[in-house]
């Protein structure tokens, strides 16, 4: 199996970004806890602060992996592009917050991917990144 992982913009400041929102790990540590859980998945992880490199990478494995763990960051909210992209898509995808975006401001409260995507999970920190990952297997 295998399991694409992309986070958006800002996403790579995790560990220094706001700590009191994001927790104080950054993502490749995670990612490390997440295959040594799931060895017999192929994790891959890509992060970008540029919307068209999302979505050509969604393009590039949406048609070849098992499912796609997305954190588009600040562009969930914005992004009819990435919504097209994504129900385009043979793989399904997961759209992740590490935040619970219904307990900030108004403005995260919408979601212009959610419409597209199999499923939604916030406010878990970064084990809504597991979440996913668990969706996706029990999918199959």
């Amino acid at each position: 199996m295998k399991i694409q992982i992309i986070n958006g913009p800002n996403l790579n400041l995790l560990g220094v970004r706001e700590p009191g929102i994001y927790g104080s790990s950054s993502f490749e540590s995670y990612l490390d806890t997440l295959r040594k859980r799931y060895p017999d998945v192929e994790i891959a992880y890509y992060q970008s602060n540029v919307e068209g490199e999302l979505i050509d990478k969604l393009q590039e494995v949406g048609f070849e992996a098992d499912g796609v763990v997305l954190n588009a960051g600040a562009y969930t909210h914005t992004s009819i592009a990435l919504q097209d992209c994504i129900r385009s898509l043979k793989a399904p995808v997961v759209e992740v917050h590490i935040s619970n975006v219904h307990k900030r401001e108004e403005f995260r409260h919408k979601s212009m991917i959610s419409c597209a995507c199999m499923g939604v999970i916030a406010g878990f920190g970064l084990d809504s990144y597991r979440l996913a990952i668990e969706a996706i297997i029990a999918a199959q």
